[in-house]
């Protein structure tokens, strides 16, 4: 009898410190990496404060904010957004980035779309181009590892092959940089990042041409498809209770408001 009573005893007191640390051990908040292009206004870049900011950063600040957790924002360098995706230095890229075939063939989930786009041609408003046409034997700044670059490289070779050269840069800013300084001619850029450019730099103009249909998601490693899929129905909730419209209407966002796929169905 004395061995059973022992026995219990030290059972109820091996309950009691594991219900113990139960209760001392505080619930880990779940971190999440947000992958960015920091030069990318109005989707995501540094404000004047220091900090990130822009329409897809406010957003995935507002469904971690739903979820309960830690937004941690990594800026990517755009060329090798997939690498350092694939290396867990972020767990998704969310930067006005171009759906593209090619990234669903390599196995990346990809969220629903949420912003239809076209590229453009951004020039001097005094050059006295106003077509593609105009840019035969000019040379033509694009960014590194954009939807422009590969554009260029394939369905419209035809038209790239009339340019002088193609340009490549590591942000679009440093496009801008090189076609203010009269390095290039003209910037092959994604149509609301040169509205916006344009709206806030006096003496350019975009060229009135669509060059390429497109649309922008955010890219998700191999196997997180649960993860796109929480985000998916916190952006859903997000629609519903009109925090997604709240923030789309603010003025730093007017140049792409009308192309907010949740908002324009």
């Amino acid at each position: 009898m004395k061995k059973l009573l022992c026995a219990l005893l030290a059972l109820t007191m091996l309950f009691a410190l594991a219900a113990c640390g139960q209760q001392a051990a505080p619930a880990e908040k779940t971190k999440f990496i947000m992958g960015i292009d920091p030069e990318y206004p109005p989707f995501s870049y540094l404000g004047d404060d220091g900090s990130y900011t822009g329409f897809d950063v406010e957003i995935c600040r507002a469904v971690c904010d739903y979820l309960g957790w830690e937004l941690e924002i990594f800026a990517v360098n755009w060329d090798e957004k997939l690498v350092q995706l694939d290396s867990f230095e972020c767990d998704c890229v969310w930067s006005g980035m171009t759906i593209l075939d090619s990234m669903k063939e390599a196995g990346y989930v990809i969220s629903a779309p949420y912003y239809d786009s076209t590229q453009v041609l951004v020039v001097k408003a005094d050059s006295g181009f106003d077509s593609s046409a105009d840019l035969a034997g000019k040379i033509v700044a694009v960014q590194l590892g954009t939807s422009g670059e590969a554009l260029l490289a394939g369905d419209l070779a035809k038209l790239s092959a009339t340019f002088g050269s193609v340009m490549t840069c590591n942000s679009f800013l440093t496009c801008f940089t090189e076609l203010e300084g009269g390095a290039c001619d003209a910037v092959f850029v994604d149509m609301p990042v040169a509205a916006k450019y344009v709206a806030d730099n006096a003496g350019l103009k975009i060229i009135d041409e669509n060059l390429g249909a497109e649309q922008y998601g955010i890219a998700f490693r191999s196997g997180d498809a649960e993860l796109c899929a929480q985000v998916e129905k916190a952006l859903q909730a997000l629609v519903d209770n009109g925090t997604y419209a709240e923030i789309a209407a603010k003025e730093d966002y007017a140049e792409i408001v009308n192309n907010l796929l949740f908002l324009n169905k």
